[in-house]
Protein backbone atom coordinates (compact mmCIF):
# COMPACT_ATOMS: atom_id res chain seq x y z
CA UNK A 1 0.00 0.00 0.00
CA UNK A 2 3.04 2.46 0.29
CA UNK A 3 2.52 3.52 -3.61
CA UNK A 4 -0.97 4.82 -2.66
CA UNK A 5 0.24 5.95 0.48
CA UNK A 6 2.57 8.16 -0.89
CA UNK A 7 -0.02 9.63 -3.63
CA UNK A 8 -2.03 10.49 -1.17
CA UNK A 9 -0.26 11.47 1.64
CA UNK A 10 -0.56 15.14 1.81
CA UNK A 11 -4.46 14.92 1.25
CA UNK A 12 -6.02 16.03 4.17
CA UNK A 13 -7.03 13.15 6.06
CA UNK A 14 -11.19 12.39 5.47
CA UNK A 15 -13.34 10.81 8.51
CA UNK A 16 -12.16 7.39 8.63
CA UNK A 17 -14.35 4.48 8.12
CA UNK A 18 -16.29 3.25 10.62
CA UNK A 19 -15.36 -0.53 9.68
CA UNK A 20 -12.72 -1.86 12.74
CA UNK A 21 -10.85 -3.77 10.11
CA UNK A 22 -9.06 -0.82 8.76
CA UNK A 23 -5.81 -0.35 9.11
CA UNK A 24 -5.02 3.27 10.42
CA UNK A 25 -1.18 2.87 8.58
CA UNK A 26 -2.87 2.52 5.62
CA UNK A 27 -3.30 5.00 2.61
CA UNK A 28 -6.33 7.11 3.42
CA UNK A 29 -7.31 7.30 -0.54
CA UNK A 30 -10.25 4.77 0.37
CA UNK A 31 -11.58 7.73 2.50
CA UNK A 32 -10.37 10.71 0.07
CA UNK A 33 -12.32 9.45 -3.08
CA UNK A 34 -15.65 8.45 -0.67
CA UNK A 35 -15.28 4.75 0.77
CA UNK A 36 -17.63 2.22 0.09
CA UNK A 37 -20.42 3.47 -2.02
CA UNK A 38 -17.58 5.25 -4.14
CA UNK A 39 -15.64 1.91 -4.53
CA UNK A 40 -18.73 -0.21 -5.14
CA UNK A 41 -19.87 2.12 -7.60
CA UNK A 42 -16.48 1.69 -9.57
CA UNK A 43 -16.66 -1.77 -9.57
CA UNK A 44 -19.91 -1.86 -10.94
CA UNK A 45 -18.81 0.57 -13.61
CA UNK A 46 -16.33 -1.15 -14.45
CA UNK A 47 -18.53 -4.51 -15.60
CA UNK A 48 -21.03 -1.56 -17.05
CA UNK A 49 -18.36 -0.51 -19.22
CA UNK A 50 -16.99 -3.77 -20.45
CA UNK A 51 -20.40 -5.24 -21.41
CA UNK A 52 -21.08 -1.86 -23.42
CA UNK A 53 -18.13 -0.73 -25.00
CA UNK A 54 -17.35 -3.17 -28.14
CA UNK A 55 -14.15 -2.83 -27.72
CA UNK A 56 -14.12 -5.19 -24.55
CA UNK A 57 -15.62 -7.81 -26.27
CA UNK A 58 -12.85 -10.56 -25.41
CA UNK A 59 -12.39 -9.54 -21.89
CA UNK A 60 -15.92 -9.70 -21.42
CA UNK A 61 -15.64 -13.34 -22.93
CA UNK A 62 -13.46 -14.62 -20.68
CA UNK A 63 -15.66 -13.86 -17.48
CA UNK A 64 -17.82 -17.30 -16.76
CA UNK A 65 -18.82 -16.40 -13.62
CA UNK A 66 -21.90 -14.06 -13.17
CA UNK A 67 -20.80 -10.78 -13.71
CA UNK A 68 -22.26 -9.83 -10.21
CA UNK A 69 -20.06 -12.38 -8.37
CA UNK A 70 -16.95 -10.73 -10.29
CA UNK A 71 -17.80 -7.34 -9.48
CA UNK A 72 -18.64 -8.16 -5.72
CA UNK A 73 -15.33 -9.74 -5.98
CA UNK A 74 -13.58 -6.42 -7.68
CA UNK A 75 -15.37 -4.35 -5.13
CA UNK A 76 -13.77 -5.89 -2.19
CA UNK A 77 -10.14 -6.19 -3.60
CA UNK A 78 -10.19 -2.49 -4.45
CA UNK A 79 -11.00 -1.73 -0.84
CA UNK A 80 -8.49 -3.18 0.37
CA UNK A 81 -6.20 -2.25 -2.27
CA UNK A 82 -7.19 1.65 -1.91
CA UNK A 83 -6.37 1.03 2.08
CA UNK A 84 -10.32 0.72 3.29
CA UNK A 85 -11.35 -2.72 5.24
CA UNK A 86 -9.24 -5.72 3.72
CA UNK A 87 -12.37 -7.45 2.46
CA UNK A 88 -11.36 -9.97 0.05
CA UNK A 89 -8.40 -10.91 1.99
CA UNK A 90 -11.17 -11.50 4.77
CA UNK A 91 -12.78 -13.98 2.79
CA UNK A 92 -10.22 -15.60 0.01
CA UNK A 93 -6.61 -14.81 1.47
CA UNK A 94 -4.47 -12.70 0.09
CA UNK A 95 -5.30 -11.93 -3.31
CA UNK A 96 -2.44 -12.87 -5.17
CA UNK A 97 -3.61 -11.72 -8.56
CA UNK A 98 -1.10 -12.81 -10.91
CA UNK A 99 -1.32 -16.38 -9.73
CA UNK A 100 -5.33 -15.95 -9.62
CA UNK A 101 -4.89 -14.77 -13.30
CA UNK A 102 -2.41 -17.31 -14.60
CA UNK A 103 -5.34 -19.87 -15.84
CA UNK A 104 -6.57 -17.32 -18.52
CA UNK A 105 -4.31 -15.39 -21.39
CA UNK A 106 -3.47 -11.62 -20.82
CA UNK A 107 -1.60 -10.22 -23.39
CA UNK A 108 -0.74 -6.45 -24.22
CA UNK A 109 -4.92 -6.06 -25.76
CA UNK A 110 -6.56 -7.64 -22.93
CA UNK A 111 -4.70 -5.62 -20.47
CA UNK A 112 -5.39 -2.36 -22.89
CA UNK A 113 -9.14 -3.69 -22.93
CA UNK A 114 -9.11 -3.94 -18.92
CA UNK A 115 -7.88 -0.79 -18.73
CA UNK A 116 -10.13 0.90 -20.58
CA UNK A 117 -13.36 -0.03 -19.24
CA UNK A 118 -11.35 1.03 -15.57
CA UNK A 119 -10.18 3.93 -17.24
CA UNK A 120 -14.38 4.74 -17.97
CA UNK A 121 -14.97 3.83 -14.73
CA UNK A 122 -12.77 6.23 -12.96
CA UNK A 123 -13.47 9.29 -14.95
CA UNK A 124 -17.06 8.55 -14.38
CA UNK A 125 -17.04 7.40 -10.43
CA UNK A 126 -14.02 9.32 -9.21
CA UNK A 127 -14.36 12.91 -9.29
CA UNK A 128 -11.22 14.64 -8.69
CA UNK A 129 -9.43 14.75 -11.56
CA UNK A 130 -5.70 14.52 -9.33
CA UNK A 131 -7.25 11.03 -7.83
CA UNK A 132 -7.86 9.82 -11.01
CA UNK A 133 -5.12 10.62 -12.44
CA UNK A 134 -3.27 8.70 -9.50
CA UNK A 135 -5.51 5.85 -9.06
CA UNK A 136 -5.42 5.12 -13.16
CA UNK A 137 -1.79 5.23 -12.71
CA UNK A 138 -1.13 2.71 -9.86
CA UNK A 139 -4.12 0.42 -11.46
CA UNK A 140 -2.05 0.31 -14.76
CA UNK A 141 1.46 -1.02 -13.58
CA UNK A 142 -1.06 -3.56 -11.62
CA UNK A 143 -2.62 -4.33 -15.05
CA UNK A 144 0.75 -4.66 -16.75
CA UNK A 145 1.94 -6.98 -14.25
CA UNK A 146 -1.02 -9.67 -14.66
CA UNK A 147 0.23 -10.11 -18.38
CA UNK A 148 1.53 -13.45 -19.03
CA UNK A 149 1.62 -13.46 -22.81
Amino acid sequence: MNWIKKIFQNSPRSPQSEDSARDPQQSNAYDLIGGEPVIRALAHQFYLQMQQQGRAIELLSIHTAPITESEQKLFEFLSGWLGGPGLFEKKYGHPALRARHMPFEIDEEMRDQWLFCMKQAIEIEISHPEHQAAIYQAISTLADHMRNQ
